[in-house]
């Protein structure tokens, strides 16, 4: 939903999060064009698969719901998935990790909410990430 909501600036009340995508994109950001190919996974892929989609990727918006605690508690095994993967000899694009931020999703559904504000925080710091939180 987030991908979309990028993409065409609307809101799908209706979104499958089992299907994964691909989404192609152009944007201008700070007077560039830039152009995106954005992976939306679909979430319940096994370790090697993971892996493969990580290393595809050249940056990553690592995104948990504030109503899963299940959710928040898979960010620090991504992001150290992301820096191991990303920092491997074997990597062509030398040492530098790629950009990563955390995204905690659902801000406005307070009274469903099973992760604080202050725990999100938390883990960004101790991970050194930007944090986020929207809806």
């Amino acid at each position: 939903a987030l991908t979309v909501r990028f993409i065409t600036r609307r809101f799908i009340g209706d979104y499958d999060p089992t299907l994964e995508m691909i989404y192609r994109h152009m944007a201008v950001m700070d007077g560039e064009v830039v152009h995106f190919e954005i992976l939306d996974t679909a979430g319940q892929e096994d370790s090697l698969q993971i892996e493969e989609k990580i290393k595809w990727g050249d940056g990553f918006a690592v995104v948990y719901s504030v109503t899963d605690r299940c959710s928040f508690d898979e960010v620090m095994r991504l992001c150290f998935l992301i820096n191991h993967i990303h920092s491997s000899p074997k990597r062509s694009s030398g040492s530098e990790q790629p950009p990563v931020v955390i995204v905690a999703n659902k801000k406005d559904l307070e009274f469903d909410r099973m992760v604080s504000t202050e725990d999100g925080e938390n883990l960004s710091k101790a991970l050194k990430l930007p944090f986020y939180e929207i809806s």
